[in-house]
């Protein structure tokens, strides 16, 4: 089973001594079948008291409490985990789910909840969905993989430093996004057809594929298919499974599982800049 080491390291810098307010941290790989985590640590400075819970999804959160003031405040997170997705999966869904569309059952309805949830029909991105859609009965999967794999034919990926999520209909228009908005634009496509899909945070685990770092934090999709579960798809990557991710958080939206969010006392003058290093590597 490949054994993985993470090592994120943020690094905040302030023109002069700040008061933290209290920060929350989705920080810790987020354990399934596929992925065990076999070491865990993290470091702040300054010093930092730590409170760990969880969220509606099961998302270990921490909340970090800094009582000293400081110019600097520097978080470290190093993990090791064990992943064994497969690169090429293969999902056993249920007959009735087999084409598209299909209806889920009324206990997944309910369960799904805003995992469904579309808001406005007239916004452009159900028009553009079912342009994938080949004919009245098609594969459910397939259809899915086209999608998927069809994001990039319309939206060319940029790395953007702003934070937040575009909306779907932003990167629609913009025709550009980073991998957080195209995974949003995906997981908007999909429930406009009908499906449950939810955001997912978390790390590049694939050398072939990273920046000169040595690593990435990414986000991308999964969709739900009764059976099979719930589905990985990166549509920056044009993927589909886990094979080269390794989840840290579920959400309904990206917004809700940035890595760090928190603030300072303070003028916003005296925030000079972020600085993120990510790097997975075999252990």
């Amino acid at each position: 089973m490949p054994r993985l080491s993470i090592l994120h390291r943020t690094t905040y810098r302030y023109g002069r001594p700040v008061e933290l307010l209290p920060h929350r941290l989705l920080i810790r790989p987020r354990e399934s079948q596929d992925l065990q985590v076999i070491a865990f640590d993290l470091r702040c400075s300054p010093d930092a008291t730590v409170t760990w819970g969880q969220d509606v999804y099961g998302n270990a959160v921490v909340a970090a409490d800094f009582a000293t003031p400081t110019s600097v405040l520097d978080i470290v997170v190093t993990s090791v985990v064990e992943h064994s997705a497969p690169e090429w999966p293969t999902f056993r869904i249920a007959p009735y789910a087999h084409a598209f569309p299909f209806a889920y059952t009324a206990d997944d309805v309910v369960d799904l909840g805003a995992l469904l949830a579309t808001g406005s029909r007239d916004d452009g991105v159900e028009a553009w969905a079912r342009g994938f859609v080949a004919g009245p009965r098609t594969d459910t999967l397939s259809l899915l993989k086209d999608i998927n794999a069809g994001m990039l034919d319309a939206i060319a990926y940029r790395i953007r430093d702003e934070e937040g999520t575009q909306s779907a209909v932003e990167t629609l228009a913009l025709r550009s996004g980073s991998c957080r908005d195209i995974a949003a634009l995906f997981i908007a496509a999909v429930r406009h057809l009908g499906f449950g899909a939810r955001a997912v945070s978390g790390y590049l685990a694939d050398p072939s594929m990273q920046d000169g770092d040595g690593g990435s934090t990414h986000a991308w999709a999964e969709v739900f298919l009764p059976e099979a579960g719930w589905i990985a798809f990166d549509p920056t990557h044009r993927r589909v499974g886990a094979g080269h991710l390794i989840p840290v958080a579920i959400a309904r939206t990206n917004t809700q599982i940035m890595p760090i969010t928190g603030g300072f006392v303070g003028d916003v003058a005296d925030f000079l800049s972020m600085d993120v290093q990510v790097v997975v590597s075999d252990a």
